[in-house]
This record gives structure tokens, C-alpha cells and sequence, in this order.
């Protein structure tokens, strides 16, 4: 994964695919913005950089060595979204690993790269076939249900399957706390945070915590180096149908060509949007995040996540922090 994260070449058999396998994925990412304008190329091989970087022994050694596994696997239906790239790889993998089964529910929006992916997984564990399926109809035959969607789909999975053993997730979104003193390096980072896959997960930062008079236009100087992602088509719409939205409704917001910012409560913000509101103590902070707790995902900031690392989680750096596996392993 992390050979095709950073567009390198085929490395030769040592890899364990051959060419024109390796090739079919390369080709695979290259096409994922016709099925879905979200997914360019570049947002892809982010994803499976990251990815990548988990799929070390150290790595899944020291994730794995406090966590039991299963000698009777259970078939796991697993329902995944579909607003960046691979956004279920984490419960694909703590499904397998913990010595179940699963059966894969994709989105319509991100069907194509995780059966390529697995693929890859059978060619160097021949056993895994048996323990992979994916369906493109009603799951059936299954033990326990983990299903991530948005607030509305949340009521259709209670409805269908709260009567198996279940873990439901709904939206959720990140913020970031500035104390005046961070550098350009870091506001740049958090643009990062803010706009890598265009700002669609719940990782993404929606929400920024200032203090009394800070000047955002260090904020917009240092986030320059973002601005192509206007460009994108879909992007792009978002922000000129907010903007236009804004204006027609004589409402105050600050505006860089690319992303708009407006003074706000409210924890989510619209796409190419960000909302911000400043505080005045500690105190106004900690209310705040424990006001929001149940809808944030992440907290990016001096003395919380450094700036850029929103979208890099750990292996156990887990969804709606619910431990995944610990969950699987009771069940």
C-alpha cells in the first residue's frame, strides 16, 4: 500500500504481487475520480499512504499483543461509508485480525479499491478467502453488525439490526484550539487538517476555537499553499454555492477564494466552509468540548493532537472511541 501511496514503481516480485497486478491497482487509482470526483488521485494515494503505514509487524505487533483472539470466528457484516478512500480499511482489518469473519457492505461511492486491496491480502494468505466476502445485496448470515453512516442511516440500522450484537456509528466531526502562539508551519499544518480529502471526514477539522482578537489573517497567509483545492470541481461548487448563499443573505463571513469562514457555534460547518468563535478562558474551552463531546471525533491544538496529524490516526485511535477490538473479542 504504501508502493502505491507514494507512486512508486513496481519494486519486482519481492513486493509478492507481479507487474500486471500491481499494475490493475495503479490503474484502479488513476480511475477512482470518474466513479466518484471526490476520490483524485491524489487524495487516494494519501489514503493508502496512510493506510500503509500501519501494516508494519512492529506496528501490528504492538497494537495487537494486550488483545485476545478468537478460535470460533463469528461473521462480522460490516457496513462502510463512502466519504474518503478506504475510510473502512480500520474495522476490515480489526475484523480480521481478531480471527473473524467478515462480510463487507461497501458504499456505492468507495466499492472499488478494498476488494482490489484484498486481493492482494489471499495472494499471501491463501486461507483469507474464506474469511473475506463482500455483498452488493442483503447481508444475510451473519453473527454481529458494525455499521458507520451518517445520523439518518444510524435510525435505519437501529431498525434493521439492533437485535444482533451491534456497533453503530453516526456523524461526527473534529475541531482545533488556538492559543495565539502557534507558528506558520503549524496554521499551515492545520489547513492540512482542515482540507485533506476535501474536508469530508469526520476527521477533518469543522471548527476552530480562537482567542479575543485574534487576527485569522495569519490563518489564510499561512493556508495558501491550499488553494488548488478550489479547483475541484465538486469542491469548487460548494464553495461558490455557500458563498453565493452568504452574500444573498447580506450574512458576514471571511473569504480567501477558497475557503470561507463565519462566526458560529455550531461544531459542523458546510463544505468550504469553517465556522470559529473565540473564548476567553480554559474554562470556555473545556465547556465547550464537553457540550460537544458525543459529536467530536478529534481535538487538534497545542496539548491535544499536533497540527496536520488529524487525518494520521494510530491503529488505536478508534472510531467514536469505542475500542473495536475489545468489542470483538466479547463478542
Amino acid at each position: 500500500m504504501r508502493i502505491h501511496g507514494s507512486k512508486s514503481p513496481w519494486p519486482g516480485f519481492n513486493c509478492g504481487v507481479t507487474e500486471d497486478e500491481f499494475l490493475s491497482v495503479e490503474l484502479a487509482i488513476k480511475r477512482q475520480v470518474h466513479y466518484n470526483g471526490w476520490f483524485t488521485e491524489e487524495s487516494v494515494r494519501n489514503s493508502l499512504l496512510n493506510l500503509g503505514n500501519w501494516l508494519t509487524r512492529e506496528q501490528l505487533i504492538n497494537w495487537t499483543s494486550s488483545y485476545s483472539f478468537t478460535e470460533n470466528p463469528k461473521v462480522v457484516a460490516v457496513i462502510m461509508a463512502g466519504n474518503i478512500p478506504l475510510v473502512g480499511f480500520h474495522d476490515f482489518l480489526c475484523v480480521l485480525i481478531s480471527g473473524n469473519k467478515i462480510q463487507c457492505k461497501l458504499s456505492s461511492d468507495d466499492n472499488k479499491l478494498l476488494p482490489l486491496l484484498s486481493n492482494y491480502l489471499i495472494q499471501f494468505s491463501t486461507e483469507l478467502k474464506e474469511f473475506i466476502s463482500f455483498s452488493d445485496r442483503n447481508l444475510s448470515a451473519f453473527d454481529a453488525v458494525i455499521a458507520t453512516g451518517s445520523n439518518t442511516s444510524l435510525v435505519n440500522f437501529e431498525s434493521y439490526f439492533s437485535k444482533y450484537p451491534h456497533l453503530f456509528r453516526h456523524n461526527r466531526t473534529s475541531v482545533a484550539i488556538l492559543d495565539g502562539t502557534e507558528t506558520k508551519e503549524e496554521l499551515k499544518a492545520l489547513g492540512e487538517d482542515v482540507l485533506n480529502y476535501f474536508g469530508r471526514g469526520c476527521r477533518n477539522v469543522t471548527h476552530l476555537l480562537i482567542p479575543e482578537n485574534y487576527d485569522l489573517n495569519r490563518f489564510f497567509e499561512a493556508i495558501v499553499v491550499s488553494g488548488e483545492v478550489v479547483n475541484n470541481k465538486k469542491y469548487g461548487n460548494n464553495y461558490d454555492y455557500n458563498k453565493t448563499i452568504h452574500l444573498l443573505n447580506l450574512e458576514s463571513f471571511l473569504d480567501n477564494n477558497f475557503l470561507l469562514l463565519k462566526k458560529s457555534d455550531n461544531l459542523f460547518s458546510p463544505l468550504a466552509m469553517l465556522y470559529y468563535h473565540s473564548y476567553k478562558s480554559q474554562e470556555e474551552i473545556t465547556a465547550y468540548l464537553e457540550m460537544h463531546k458525543d459529536s467530536i471525533q478529534c481535538v487538534v491544538g497545542h496539548d491535544y493532537l499536533a497540527f496536520g496529524t488529524a487525518q494520521c490516526p494510530s491503529l488505536s485511535d478508534y472510531a467514536d472511541n469505542v475500542d473495536t477490538m475489545v468489542w470483538l473479542n466479547n463478542l
